[in-house]
C-alpha cells in the first residue's frame, strides 16, 4: 500500500490550541484520520514519555504521520496540507492577503500561545493564571488593531484562512483564563461567525475522542 493510501494519524490532546488548529485544516480540507490521543497531564505528562519522544523529539502536540513523513509544529503541518491537498485553500493567492494571514497565525502562534503554554505556566507557580491573562490581552491588544484593518467576515477578508484556524483556539485559551474579552470586538465576532461552521464544530475540545465526559458537549 502507497504511503498516500494510509490513513494520516494526528497525536493530539482534545484542549491542546496548537492541535486544535490542525484539526480544523484537516476537517476543511476533507482529510480523514485517525486520532491517538497525548495526555498532556496524565501520567506527568505523556507527551514526555520515550514512546512519544520518538515520534516528535519536542515532545509536544501535534505531531501528524502522514504520506510516510511525521510533521510536527502546526503551522508546518498547516503548510504541508495546503502544497499537498491545497482545496479549499487556506492561504489566498493575493501576495499581500497571504503575508497578512500568515502575519496573524505567526501573531497567535509565536507570540501569544507560548507564552501561556503549559510548560511556561508551570513554571509560573501561583502566578500562572495571573501571567496567562496578562500575556493573552496584550497580545490580544495588537492583534485587535491588526483585525480592524484586515477583516471581513472573517480575519483576512472574507474566505476562511490559516488564521482564523489560529484565532478560534486562542479566544477559547482567553475564555478558559477568564480574560475579558470586551475590549476585542473585532476578535469576538469573527471568533463567533467561525463557530458556526461545521469544520470548527467537529473539531472542537468538547468533541473528541479523549474529551473528558464532564467536558463533552
Amino acid at each position: 500500500m502507497s504511503s498516500a493510501a494510509v490513513k494520516p494519524i494526528l497525536y493530539g490532546y482534545f484542549r491542546s490550541s496548537c492541535s486544535w488548529r490542525v484539526r480544523i485544516a484537516l476537517a476543511l480540507k476533507g482529510i480523514a484520520y485517525d486520532q491517538v490521543p497525548v495526555n498532556l497531564l496524565k501520567d506527568g505528562g505523556q507527551q514526555l514519555s520515550a514512546e512519544f519522544k520518538a515520534v516528535n523529539p519536542m515532545q509536544q502536540v501535534p505531531a501528524l504521520k502522514i504520506d510516510g513523513i511525521t510533521l510536527s509544529q502546526s503551522l508546518a503541518i498547516i503548510h504541508y496540507l495546503e502544497d499537498t491537498r491545497p482545496n479549499p485553500r487556506l492561504l489566498p493567492q493575493d501576495p499581500k492577503k497571504r503575508a497578512q494571514v500568515r502575519m496573524i497565525s505567526d501573531h497567535i502562534a509565536s507570540g501569544i500561545q507560548p507564552l501561556q503554554n503549559l510548560s511556561v505556566l508551570k513554571q509560573m507557580g501561583e502566578r500562572k493564571m495571573e501571567w496567562a491573562q496578562k500575556c493573552i490581552a496584550s497580545g490580544f491588544q495588537a492583534l485587535e488593531q491588526v483585525l480592524q484593518q484586515t477583516a471581513g467576515r472573517y480575519c483576512v477578508g472574507d474566505e476562511v484562512s490559516m488564521a482564523d484556524l489560529c484565532l478560534v483556539p486562542q479566544v477559547a485559551n482567553a475564555e478558559r483564563f477568564n480574560v475579558d474579552l470586551g475590549p476585542y470586538p473585532t476578535i469576538t465576532r469573527i471568533n463567533k461567525a467561525l463557530l458556526e461552521l461545521e469544520a470548527f464544530k467537529v473539531s472542537h475540545p468538547s468533541r473528541q475522542p479523549d474529551t473528558p465526559a464532564e467536558l463533552r458537549a
